[in-house]
Protein backbone atom coordinates (compact mmCIF):
# COMPACT_ATOMS: atom_id res chain seq x y z
CA UNK A 1 0.00 0.00 0.00
CA UNK A 2 1.42 3.44 -0.81
CA UNK A 3 2.64 5.41 2.19
CA UNK A 4 1.58 8.70 0.65
CA UNK A 5 -2.12 9.53 0.84
CA UNK A 6 -3.77 9.65 -2.58
CA UNK A 7 -7.36 10.54 -1.63
CA UNK A 8 -7.43 13.03 1.22
CA UNK A 9 -5.64 11.26 4.09
CA UNK A 10 -6.35 7.82 2.61
CA UNK A 11 -3.66 5.92 0.70
CA UNK A 12 -5.54 3.98 -1.97
CA UNK A 13 -4.55 0.40 -2.67
CA UNK A 14 -3.25 -0.13 -6.19
CA UNK A 15 -5.31 -2.85 -7.87
CA UNK A 16 -2.36 -5.23 -8.19
CA UNK A 17 -1.77 -4.99 -4.42
CA UNK A 18 -5.37 -5.65 -3.40
CA UNK A 19 -6.34 -8.97 -1.85
CA UNK A 20 -8.49 -11.21 -4.06
CA UNK A 21 -11.52 -10.17 -1.94
CA UNK A 22 -10.73 -6.48 -2.41
CA UNK A 23 -10.31 -7.01 -6.16
CA UNK A 24 -13.72 -8.71 -6.26
CA UNK A 25 -15.27 -5.81 -4.35
CA UNK A 26 -13.58 -3.35 -6.69
CA UNK A 27 -14.99 -5.19 -9.72
CA UNK A 28 -18.48 -5.26 -8.16
CA UNK A 29 -18.38 -1.51 -7.57
CA UNK A 30 -17.22 -0.88 -11.13
CA UNK A 31 -20.08 -3.02 -12.45
CA UNK A 32 -22.59 -1.10 -10.32
CA UNK A 33 -21.10 2.39 -10.87
CA UNK A 34 -19.00 2.27 -14.03
CA UNK A 35 -16.32 4.10 -12.04
CA UNK A 36 -15.11 4.36 -8.47
CA UNK A 37 -16.04 7.82 -7.09
CA UNK A 38 -16.00 9.27 -3.60
CA UNK A 39 -15.97 7.02 -0.57
CA UNK A 40 -16.12 3.89 -2.74
CA UNK A 41 -12.36 4.30 -3.14
CA UNK A 42 -12.12 3.88 0.63
CA UNK A 43 -14.83 1.23 1.02
CA UNK A 44 -12.82 -1.08 -1.26
CA UNK A 45 -10.50 -1.60 1.70
CA UNK A 46 -13.37 -3.47 3.39
CA UNK A 47 -14.71 -6.01 0.86
CA UNK A 48 -17.57 -7.15 3.11
CA UNK A 49 -18.82 -3.56 3.33
CA UNK A 50 -18.51 -3.09 -0.45
CA UNK A 51 -20.97 -5.94 -0.98
CA UNK A 52 -23.56 -3.91 0.95
CA UNK A 53 -22.73 -0.31 0.05
CA UNK A 54 -22.43 -0.94 -3.70
CA UNK A 55 -26.00 -2.21 -4.10
CA UNK A 56 -27.33 0.39 -1.64
CA UNK A 57 -25.73 3.22 -3.60
CA UNK A 58 -27.04 1.72 -6.84
CA UNK A 59 -30.55 1.58 -5.36
CA UNK A 60 -30.49 5.33 -4.71
CA UNK A 61 -29.39 6.03 -8.29
CA UNK A 62 -32.13 4.00 -9.94
CA UNK A 63 -35.89 3.69 -9.58
CA UNK A 64 -36.72 4.28 -5.96
CA UNK A 65 -39.78 6.16 -4.72
CA UNK A 66 -38.31 9.70 -4.55
CA UNK A 67 -37.88 12.19 -7.38
CA UNK A 68 -34.46 13.70 -7.96
CA UNK A 69 -35.61 16.98 -6.38
CA UNK A 70 -37.01 15.13 -3.33
CA UNK A 71 -33.74 13.23 -3.02
CA UNK A 72 -31.84 16.52 -2.96
CA UNK A 73 -33.94 17.82 -0.06
CA UNK A 74 -33.28 14.68 1.95
CA UNK A 75 -29.55 14.64 1.35
CA UNK A 76 -27.93 17.56 -0.38
CA UNK A 77 -28.78 20.97 -1.75
CA UNK A 78 -27.95 20.84 -5.49
CA UNK A 79 -30.74 21.86 -7.83
CA UNK A 80 -32.90 23.63 -5.25
CA UNK A 81 -33.73 27.37 -5.27
CA UNK A 82 -30.94 29.47 -3.74
CA UNK A 83 -33.14 30.83 -0.94
CA UNK A 84 -34.09 27.30 0.15
CA UNK A 85 -30.45 26.18 0.08
CA UNK A 86 -29.33 29.21 2.12
CA UNK A 87 -32.04 28.60 4.71
CA UNK A 88 -31.19 24.91 5.05
CA UNK A 89 -27.44 25.55 5.29
CA UNK A 90 -28.04 28.18 7.96
CA UNK A 91 -30.40 26.01 9.95
CA UNK A 92 -33.28 28.37 9.28
CA UNK A 93 -36.80 27.20 8.51
CA UNK A 94 -38.01 27.18 4.93
CA UNK A 95 -41.03 25.81 3.12
CA UNK A 96 -41.90 24.15 -0.15
CA UNK A 97 -45.08 24.48 -2.21
CA UNK A 98 -45.06 20.78 -3.05
CA UNK A 99 -46.58 18.68 -0.23
CA UNK A 100 -44.16 15.77 -0.68
CA UNK A 101 -41.13 18.07 -0.71
CA UNK A 102 -42.37 19.83 2.42
CA UNK A 103 -42.84 16.55 4.28
CA UNK A 104 -39.38 15.33 3.23
CA UNK A 105 -37.85 18.61 4.39
CA UNK A 106 -39.64 18.35 7.75
CA UNK A 107 -38.64 14.69 8.16
CA UNK A 108 -34.99 15.39 7.31
CA UNK A 109 -34.85 18.39 9.64
CA UNK A 110 -36.53 16.54 12.47
CA UNK A 111 -34.40 13.40 12.18
CA UNK A 112 -31.10 15.21 11.57
CA UNK A 113 -31.69 17.25 14.72
CA UNK A 114 -32.55 14.15 16.78
CA UNK A 115 -36.06 15.38 17.42
CA UNK A 116 -39.10 13.34 18.29
CA UNK A 117 -41.35 12.80 15.26
CA UNK A 118 -44.75 14.24 16.10
CA UNK A 119 -47.93 12.36 15.26
CA UNK A 120 -48.85 15.18 12.86
CA UNK A 121 -45.60 14.83 10.88
CA UNK A 122 -45.92 11.05 10.94
CA UNK A 123 -49.48 11.24 9.56
CA UNK A 124 -48.53 13.78 6.86
CA UNK A 125 -45.57 11.64 5.82
CA UNK A 126 -47.66 8.48 5.56
CA UNK A 127 -50.25 10.32 3.50
CA UNK A 128 -47.74 12.04 1.19
CA UNK A 129 -45.06 9.37 0.81
CA UNK A 130 -46.41 6.07 2.06
CA UNK A 131 -44.18 3.74 4.03
CA UNK A 132 -42.00 2.99 0.98
CA UNK A 133 -41.21 6.69 0.55
CA UNK A 134 -40.67 7.18 4.27
CA UNK A 135 -38.15 4.36 4.46
CA UNK A 136 -36.44 5.65 1.30
CA UNK A 137 -36.01 9.09 2.92
CA UNK A 138 -34.67 7.62 6.17
CA UNK A 139 -32.26 5.20 4.48
CA UNK A 140 -31.11 7.85 1.99
CA UNK A 141 -30.29 10.15 4.90
CA UNK A 142 -28.30 7.34 6.51
CA UNK A 143 -26.50 6.62 3.24
CA UNK A 144 -25.59 10.28 2.71
CA UNK A 145 -24.47 10.53 6.33
CA UNK A 146 -22.13 7.55 5.96
CA UNK A 147 -20.71 9.03 2.75
CA UNK A 148 -20.14 12.46 4.29
CA UNK A 149 -18.64 11.02 7.49
CA UNK A 150 -16.24 8.84 5.49
CA UNK A 151 -15.08 11.77 3.37
CA UNK A 152 -14.80 14.02 6.45
CA UNK A 153 -12.80 11.48 8.45
CA UNK A 154 -10.31 11.02 5.62
CA UNK A 155 -10.28 14.80 4.93
CA UNK A 156 -11.07 14.29 1.24
CA UNK A 157 -11.35 17.69 -0.48
CA UNK A 158 -14.16 18.45 -2.92
CA UNK A 159 -13.26 17.30 -6.42
CA UNK A 160 -10.50 14.93 -5.30
CA UNK A 161 -9.66 12.39 -8.00
CA UNK A 162 -7.34 9.95 -6.26
CA UNK A 163 -5.38 7.32 -8.19
CA UNK A 164 -5.92 7.15 -11.93
CA UNK A 165 -7.17 3.67 -12.82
Amino acid sequence: MPDTPTFGRYAEIPYDRMTPEQQEGYRLLLEARGRLPGPNKIYVHNPKLVKVMGPLGAYFRTGYSLSEREREIAGKAAGLPADKVEAMLSGLPTSFDDKREQVIYEMATCLANSRWVSKGLFDRAVEALGHEGITDVICLMGFYTSVSMTLAFYDVPAGAEGLAR
